[in-house]
């Protein structure tokens, strides 16, 4: 039995949906075991909650502050890059001993990291000898942050050319950078026809549908973005999607239907992926994981309230590829929404430019590979 371990760390949850989205993969194999755990369930519970709220309050609510860190901490050369991160896990490495003898106890034959903390950790141990398993790493965001460059990776596996372009360009070896993807549920990989999905979640299949997930956005600005649809001047499905944002759904409470639009107010659900398929357009934050799995169904996105930092790289990139546009004022997503939808021939090529850059099949690509390498050690 093969044992592939795969860390993150909690620090939001689109690492975490990595994490499963490469568990449900290397589970397709026989005879391969997938652990997935957090890093920071190995130090002391509260510094571990400190980290968490720390991140939390720092990129949600101190945008400006946050930005000017991560900006001032991403460093251009890679060689250099990779020195400081190594240091970095080195001074670190007190307060992840537990972390430290779960891997050696549990000697897994590779190590795959989808979070920077963990990835310079687990390099630290191969520095030092103690880790003889392969160590990959996996990039959840489009523009990758230097502090994911450390040495004695066996295999960087990119969201896209993008990427590995951009990392190139900072003098990191290409021999080293697979294109894959960045790991999404691979059931996302099976198709699904519009027209059956909408039918079968009750959505006209005679009119065009915008969806909105809107549960990390600003409260004020998923009402005024919905409020303006809803006057929309053609027949139009609005499906706005509220997650774990109780406080979302009570601002949209008083809304109904336009006089040419219908509207959907959802919570928690657990058919994203079908609303995604059903749709014409999605508006979101601009999460890597959300993104990829906008771009896998090839619909086109506008990118809206982008977090600083690695959002706002995300956000660019769906730009920069043609799927879709990034708007750095928010209020003009319904203008934008109904430009598009009023332009067949753009939101075609829009669409056209998501299947392209869209890769469903990321994890399950991942697996192979990963297996692949073990197979050529062992042959």
């Amino acid at each position: 039995m093969r044992r592939i371990l795969i860390l993150h760390a909690l620090l939001g949850t689109g690492h975490l949906s990595a994490a499963r989205a490469l568990e449900s993969a290397f589970r397709c194999y026989p005879g391969v075991e997938p652990i997935v755990e957090d890093s920071l369930d190995f130090i002391n519970p509260a510094l571990a909650g400190l980290w968490k709220r720390g991140y939390k309050e720092l990129s949600e609510r101190a945008a400006e502050v946050y930005s000017r860190v991560y900006d001032a901490t991403d460093q251009d050369d890679a060689g250099k890059a990779a020195i400081e991160n190594l240091r970095g896990a080195e001074r670190g490495r007190h307060f992840f001993r537990r972390l430290d003898q779960y891997v050696a106890e549990l000697r897994p034959d590779a190590v795959i990291a989808v979070m920077p903390v963990p990835l310079a950790l687990m390099s630290r141990l191969k520095a030092e000898g103690h880790l003889p398993a392969p160590l990959y790493a996996v990039i959840t965001d489009f523009v990758a942050h230097s502090s994911w460059i450390v040495p004695h990776v066996s295999r960087y596996f990119v969201p896209g050319e993008l990427t590995a372009t951009l990392l190139s360009w900072q003098a990191f070896e290409p021999s080293r950078l697979t294109v894959t993807g960045i790991p999404i549920n691979p059931a996302i990989a099976e198709p699904k026809e519009r027209g059956a999905v909408r039918a079968q979640r009750g959505f006209p299949l005679e009119r065009p549908l915008v969806t909105i997930f809107g549960g990390g956005v600003a409260v004020t600005t998923i009402r005024q973005i919905v409020f303006r649809l809803l006057q929309a001047p053609r027949p139009l499905s609005l499906a706005v999607c509220a997650g774990r944002n109780e406080e979302l759904l009570q601002a949209l409470a008083d809304l109904g239907d336009g006089p040419q639009t219908r509207l959907w107010k959802l919570g928690l659900i657990d058919y994203v992926d079908d609303l995604v398929a059903a749709s014409d357009l999605v508006i979101s934050k601009p999460g890597g994981l959300i993104t990829s799995e906008v771009l896998a169904r090839g619909t086109p996105m506008i990118a809206i309230e982008p977090l600083p930092g690695q959002e706002e790289a995300n956000a660019d990139a769906v730009g920069a590829s043609g799927a879709g546009i990034a708007l750095r004022v928010a209020s003009l997503a319904p203008l934008a929404a109904l430009h598009i939808l009023g332009q067949p021939g753009l939101r075609e090529a829009m669409a056209a430019n998501a299947r392209r850059e869209g890769r469903p099949r990321a994890a399950l690509t991942i697996a192979e590979h990963v297996l692949a390498d073990l197979d050529t050690e062992e042959s």
